[in-house]
Formats: C-alpha cells, sequence, structure tokens
C-alpha cells in the first residue's frame, strides 16, 4: 500500500506565519487553490483509490481538485489535524514561533510528553496521528494508493512514528512546503519513505 502524506496549500495565516492550529481554520488563498489545482495534475497519474483530509477547511479544499479527479468524494477523518498550539494559538511573533520550533524538535528526538505550553504533547499528538493512519489502511489492500491532505508538524511527526527510514534529521529539516508531499509505502508489518519534497529517500 502506498500512502501519500499532502501539507495543505497556502493560506492567509501562512502568510503571516502565523501559528493556527484550531479547526476549521481559514480557506485556501487564491495561490493556495492554484496549488491545490497544480498538486491534482501532478497526482493525476497515480492510481488513487481514496482522497482523505482532516477536519480543517484549508486541507479539504485542498483535497477537492484531487479527489475529483478520479471521480471520489474527500472523506474527512478525526486524528490527523495540526498539533493543537494551545497558549501560542493564533501568534505569529519571533518568539511563538521559536518555542513551537524547539518544542517539535524536542518531540523528533525522542523527548514526546513535553508539551507545548497549554497544548499538546508530543505523545498526544503521534497517537492520535497513527489511530487515523491504522484505521485509513484497515480500509484499503496491499496495493492501493491512498492521498491524505493535512498539516505540516503532524505529517513530520506522523512520518518519522510510522517510517524506519525517517529519523529527526530528515523530520526536523525536511519541512514541508504548501502542497509539499511525502510518500511512505508498506512492507510487510512496517513502512518506510520514499520520497520526502520530491526527494528520494533510501534507508541507512
Amino acid at each position: 500500500m502506498r500512502l501519500i502524506l499532502v501539507r495543505h496549500g497556502e493560506t492567509a495565516s501562512n502568510l503571516k506565519m502565523a501559528l493556527d492550529s484550531l479547526p476549521p481554520g481559514p480557506p485556501l488563498t487564491e495561490a493556495g487553490r492554484a496549488q491545490a489545482a497544480a498538486l491534482a495534475e501532478q497526482l493525476a497519474a497515480e492510481p488513487v483509490a481514496a482522497v482523505y483530509a482532516s477536519t480543517a477547511v484549508r486541507a479539504q479544499e485542498t483535497a477537492a481538485p484531487v479527489a475529483a479527479v478520479f471521480g471520489l468524494d474527500v472523506e474527512v477523518v478525526e486524528g490527523v489535524q495540526e498539533i493543537f498550539c494551545g497558549d501560542l494559538e493564533g501568534r505569529h511573533d519571533r518568539e511563538a514561533f521559536e518555542e513551537f520550533i524547539a518544542t517539535v524538535k524536542q518531540w523528533a528526538a525522542g523527548d514526546l510528553d513535553v508539551p507545548l505550553p497549554g497544548g499538546e504533547s508530543g505523545r498526544q499528538a503521534v497517537d492520535r496521528c497513527l489511530a487515523a493512519v491504522d484505521r485509513i489502511t484497515a480500509r484499503h489492500r496491499d496495493g492501493d494508493t491512498v492521498v491524505l491532505v493535512s498539516h505540516g508538524a503532524v505529517l513530520r511527526m506522523g512520518a518519522l512514528a510510522l517510517a524506519r527510514n525517517v529519523g529527526p534529521a530528515l523530520a526536523e529539516a525536511g519541512l514541508l512546503p504548501n502542497t509539499g508531499r511525502v510518500v511512505l509505502d508498506r512492507a510487510g508489518d512496517g513502512w518506510r519513505c520514499t520520497s520526502w519534497t520530491g526527494v528520494d529517500v533510501v534507508d541507512g
């Protein structure tokens, strides 16, 4: 089975670097809608069996053109919404952003129980994300390709937890741009990452 993880398209919050985690959240900008249309074209050759999105508007609007290409509906799934920022929600100052990034780096290094101030811990975010992926994969056959549109931080942490060849350095350095993709292939009882934002990933 192949799982294509996609970050949503551009929003106004992205433009001002605001920490914006609570669904339903803002819609896509005009540029974000163009990114979503381009994503649909890029994935048109894939044998996509289903398209999923988080509970956020921006994820669903990004997923819609992809689903339309294949004559599918967007299936909204709980558990893959962005990491809840707590006291940092809505802030777009340097201090808030640096605190968020520093906390995510701690999680990537293995200290998942550190929470964001007033927000989620890494363990809470990873557990709900993996539970959602389990529910999705249980619905599909080994040969299926599935698209899941979600959010940058939760996708990085989810990929790190799922794929044996994704380490902290890739999860920290490989920041996902809007509509950036991470491709995971299931091999036996585990997952491996084959592509991170268009760059092939090898075991090592």
